[in-house]
Formats: structure tokens, C-alpha cells, sequence
């Protein structure tokens, strides 16, 4: 963060100061909500949780080397007071970016969100330093926590900002106001809670509303919800996509036979080839994206093509390969799911291992209200479209639903299988890969099958230290 005074802070965020012998102490390390996170000179910010409450660990990072806390009550060390930690968390962030004058890229969509951000930034950081949202902390605490890792010599922001509900953005737009906002898709990931796609993209759309006018909204031109917000922004409008209307976009789209997207980047500055680094078709949509956002800020065609060429994977858990000795591939999608991004994982499979047995090992979608029946049974029906060899479904009720949909589509619905959770899935799995297989594992984040991808990444290590 920039280095500011507990004098100065506790005006911004309309503190009291206690137990503070020298107000004009200044914070110069980041700000932080967890204790294991603490170095000399940061700000620790005291959140009450439900089962941890970080004003029990305010003497430890004082004495780990936290300046002082920030608190909803005193706690016998240097501390802001204030009445609630998250709209001052909230505050700080707004002063410290105003402050900044660093250019601010937002971006939201159903799917895509992380991998798109990490794009932005990995082209971006060619330009000038950057400063992005790590993993998924796109919600009104990781929000403002990653803009205050900004420093005076940051030009430009990249933030992730995730809704569950109608305002939600409008809250983030307003504690970070961005000056390019960017609309990814309107899915289906949350649907239960909002409780329709008009709903969603009422909500999402709500990135584009504040930008100024010399701003920019990059919008996907090849989704019709996301298209329309266009007629919601005074800001110029950007289009991309696939479509001949876009203003950044791809042609002669292909994979390679890795399954690794490439295609021709269009952007009005002029044409050059791109061949990614990551696994799926539907990177060539989060791609050009970035693409976009790169061409508002100055960058050209040849260097975008490059960046976006040699941009790798920088959040876990998302497309993250890994090949073992023994030609066993595994892919381990398993941070979160909704169906868009499951039937996008489901064709990057089948891509990547034509000529190869596949196993989709599947879980619960969460969140999906009256459409999960629906969309669980569709994802195992479209296991059996793409010919994936081998289905598991891992969990209860709705893993159920995603075998009965591969056993309806056709006969090869019997080489699916359930079973009840991680433990299960990891003993099948040992038992029955063969060398060059390509194993896929993805479900929402409370599935937590990342530990299966994990166990057998494991397995194929122990399996190289035997062989030698």
C-alpha cells in the first residue's frame, strides 16, 4: 500500500485512535486479514467470523510487526476503532485508489472471470506495472484488499468483481470506480440466488453503468444479454468475439492437437497470430477480452498476439496440467463449476485426448435452484456427445443426475459410474488408469474434489521414484 499515518487512515475511514503512542506512524506493508499474512509495517484488519475472530490475534500481529489494528473494538494494542471493519476496509480503498491515478480495468461474467483477469494482467504487465486481484478475491473484502496492495508506481488495476445478488457490483464499482469495465457472459452460476439470467445480467451490467465517458465497456458481442448492456453505459463501447461486428476479434479458430487454442487476433490497429499456452476453446473468448482491454491502452496487435501467446496459468486449480511420468495426463478444473464452464472443460477434454482414453470425474454444480436437475443431467448427456470414455460422478444426489444423464443419452452410459465421494473416486481411479490416459476433474469449490487431482498427480510421483 502506499504508506500512510494512523493519523491519516483513521481520518479516512472515520476511526478513533487507541492505545496509538504516535499517530503519525505510517503503515508501509500491505493490509491484511490473516494473522499468517502479517509482516513489519502492515495494517491487520479484524474480521469477526464464525468461527474465528481475528480481534483474538491483535497482540500476536503487533508483535509480528502490524503497525497497528483495525478493529470494531479496542484490543490492548495500537488500534483503529471503527463501527464496522469492512465498510472502513471499503473506505481506505477508495482513498488510496484516488490517490493512486493508476488507469482501473474491472471485469465480471458467469464464467471466465479469473482466467481472463490473470490474461489481462500477464499482457498489461508488458506495458507497466501491474497490480490484479490474486486467485478469485473478488467479493467486498478481497476487493479492497487487493487495491491496497497497489503502490505509487502501479498504472494499472486489474479487479475481479464477483455478485450474488442485484447491487453487489454497483457496491465494488463505487469503493473502486473503474475506467474500463469488461462483461464477460451471462450464464447460468448462481442462478438459484438471483433467480433467472435477466436477473443476472441486471446485475453484472452494473460494471458498465459508472464508467466515465472518456472510459471504455468491452462487451462480448457474441452474447446477446451482454451485447444489450451497451444501451446502459456512457462510456464508448467495445465489441468482442467471433462475430463480424466485433472490434477485436478471432478468425480461423482452431485447437492444436494438445488442445491448446489458436486463431487470427483482429484488433483496428492491425492482425497477428495467436497460439495459446492454455487447454479449451473457450479461452479464445477470455482472450480476446484481454485483447481489448490491451488495444484501449495503447498496446498493438504484434504485442498483444505475444503476450497473450506466452501467458500462462496463474490461479490453481483451473485447466492446471499436469503429466505424469507414466503418460497419465491429468487436469485438474476443480476450484468451482456452473454449467458453462463444465461444458467447456468437457470439450477441452475431449480435444486433448482424441486418440486416448478420457475420464471425466464430475461432481455437484452448486447454486443452479430449480435448474440443477436439468443441467446435471445435461452435462452427463454431453459427456456421452463428446464420446469421453469414461464417466465418475462423485457425490449425492445431483452426481446421480449427471450419471442418469449419460445413461439416457445412449448405451455408452453404462461405462459411468457413481460413487459416493473423493476417497472413492481416488481407490477407482488408482486401480483402473492406464498409461495415457487424460483424467478431467471439476465441481463447484464445496465439492472439494481437488483432492482426487491431487492424489493422483501423487500417485504418478510415487510411481516415478519406484521406477528409479
Amino acid at each position: 500500500m502506499i504508506a500512510l499515518s494512523l493519523a491519516e487512515i483513521a481520518a479516512v475511514v472515520g476511526g478513533q485512535t487507541h492505545d496509538i503512542p504516535d499517530p503519525s506512524v505510517r503503515v508501509t506493508g500491505p493490509v491484511v486479514r490473516d494473522s499468517r499474512e502479517v509482516v513489519p509495517g502492515s495494517l491487520f484488519a479484524a474480521f469477526a467470523g464464525e468461527r474465528v475472530d481475528g480481534h483474538d490475534f491483535a497482540s500476536q500481529v503487533v508483535e509480528a510487526g502490524a503497525v497497528a489494528v483495525l478493529a470494531s473494538r479496542p484490543v490492548g494494542v495500537p488500534a483503529i476503532v471503527v463501527e464496522d471493519v469492512q465498510t472502513a476496509l471499503g473506505a481506505l480503498a477508495r482513498h488510496v485508489v484516488r490517490r493512486l491515478g493508476a488507469t482501473l480495468v474491472a471485469l465480471t461474467g458467469s464464467a471466465g472471470k479469473t482466467s481472463t483477469k490473470d490474461l489481462i494482467a500477464q499482457v498489461l504487465r508488458r506495458k507497466a506495472p501491474t497490480v490484479f486481484t490474486p486467485q478469485s478475491l473478488n467479493n467486498e473484502i478481497g476487493l479492497p484488499l487487493t487495491a491496497l496492495t497497489a503502490t505509487e508506481e502501479t498504472q494499472f488495476l486489474v479487479l475481479e468483481m464477483g455478485a450474488r445478488g442485484i447491487g453487489h457490483i454497483r457496491y465494488l464499482t463505487g469503493l473502486t470506480p473503474p475506467k474500463i469495465g469488461v462483461v464477460l457472459n451471462v450464464g447460468t452460476a448462481h442462478i438459484g440466488e438471483f433467480g433467472g439470467r435477466a436477473q443476472i445480467a441486471q446485475a453484472k451490467g452494473e460494471i458498465v453503468e459508472g464508467l466515465p465517458e472518456d472510459g471504455a465497456a468491452v462487451l462480448n458481442a457474441d452474447d446477446p444479454l451482454v451485447r444489450a448492456m451497451a444501451s446502459r453505459t456512457k462510456a464508448k463501447v467495445v465489441l468482442f468475439g467471433e462475430s463480424a461486428e466485433a472490434d477485436v476479434r478471432a478468425e480461423n479458430v482452431r485447437l492444436t492437437d494438445s488442445g491448446q487454442p489458436a486463431f487470427r487476433l483482429h484488433t483496428p490497429s492491425g492482425a497477428s497470430d495467436v497460439t495459446m499456452r492454455l487447454y479449451g476453446e473457450h479461452h479464445v473468448s477470455n482472450a480476446l477480452a484481454a485483447a481489448a482491454v490491451a488495444h484501449e491502452l495503447g498496446m498493438s496487435a504484434e504485442e498483444i498476439a505475444t503476450a497473450l501467446s506466452e501467458a500462462g496459468t496463474l490461479s490453481r486449480w483451473r485447466m492446471e496440467v499436469t503429466e505424469r511420468p507414466d503418460g497419465v495426463t491429468i487436469v485438474n478444473d476443480a476450484y468451482n463449476a456452473n454449467p458453462e464452464s463444465m461444458r467447456a472443460a468437457l470439450r477441452a477434454l475431449a480435444a486433448m485426448g482424441k486418440g486416448r482414453r478420457t475420464w471425466a470425474v464430475l461432481g455437484k454444480m452448486a447454486e443452479l435452484g430449480d435448474e440443477a436437475l436439468a443441467e446435471h443431467d445435461a452435462v452427463g448427456r454431453l459427456a456421452v456427445r463428446l464420446n469421453v470414455s469414461k464417466l465418475v460422478a462423485v457425490g449425492g444426489i445431483e452426481a446421480s443426475w449427471l450419471q442418469l444423464g449419460a445413461y439416457n443419452e445412449g448405451s455408452w452410459g453404462e461405462e459411468s459410474v457413481h460413487v459416493s465421494d473423493a476417497q472413492a473416486a481416488i481407490d477407482l481411479l488408482r486401480s483402473e488408469l492406464r498409461p495415457g490416459d487424460v483424467v478431467l476433474v471439476k465441481a463447484s469449490r464445496s465439492v472439494g474434489l481437488e483432492s482426487v487431482a491431487q492424489a493422483l498427480v501423487e500417485t504418478g510421483a510415487e510411481g516415478e521414484v519406484a521406477a528409479r
